[in-house]
């Protein structure tokens, strides 16, 4: 049965995150807030917890993950920058936004797409996101609470807390975050492409919505 902790959605509580990022680093998953909707949330170095997700997802080896990191340097760590890239990077984080990027080679291959070896990076504009960010000291490997057959996300803790209480080792309650993931842009070629249109605004890569 999960943990449930409460945290005040502006001023999390210390105690709770540290705690939290306690749960993260001895292999548990988590379900947290973000800036677009809720999040599954695991350490980026435990393989079993990594397929924890992908069962709660349902989802196989082609599916990408997330590295949620707490700024730029986190990214660059993980995932191949170059001038233009980091243009964009910078214009457009924190915010509601993934961006798909060719992955290094210090990223562990199984967290790669197999085919592209991508790697999807963001850094959250939320509270409580940034503050456990910044208590582990590495990115958090995420994927979308969205649960098998369900086209939005689960938006309540208590929702997420009925569904999935036995599968997670902690559910963080920040409050209502909203149903709109993020929007999705490959930056892995010459020019920026649209993978999915979700919260964040896309005028400015100058892309359309796609039919």
């Amino acid at each position: 049965m999960s943990q449930f902790f409460t945290l005040h959605p502006t001023h999390p509580e210390l105690r709770l995150i540290k705690r939290a990022a306690e749960i993260v680093r001895s292999g548990g998953v988590i379900a947290y807030p973000t800036d677009s909707c809720y999040a599954l949330g695991c350490h980026i170095g435990d393989k079993a917890a990594m397929e924890r997700i992908r069962r709660i997802r349902q989802v196989d080896e082609r599916h990408h993950f997330t590295l949620v990191c707490r700024d730029l340097s986190d990214i660059g760590n993980y995932a191949k920058v170059d001038n233009a890239q980091y243009r964009w990077l910078r214009a457009h984080t924190p915010g509601a936004y993934t961006f798909i990027l060719k992955a290094t080679r210090e990223l562990p291959r199984r967290l790669a797409h197999p085919k592209r070896a991508t790697i999807g990076v963001r850094v959250p504009l939320h509270p409580v996101a940034s503050m456990l960010l910044a208590e582990l000291r590495e990115p958090l490997l995420s994927s979308t609470l969205i649960l098998p057959g369900q086209t939005q996300p689960l938006n309540d803790a208590f929702e997420i807390r009925d569904a999935l209480e036995h599968q997670l080792d902690l559910i963080l309650d920040g409050g209502a975050c909203g149903i709109e993931p993020t929007t999705v842009i490959d930056l892995s070629t010459d020019m920026p492409t649209l993978v999915r249109h979700g919260k964040g605004d896309i005028s400015a890569f100058g892309l359309a919505e796609q039919e």
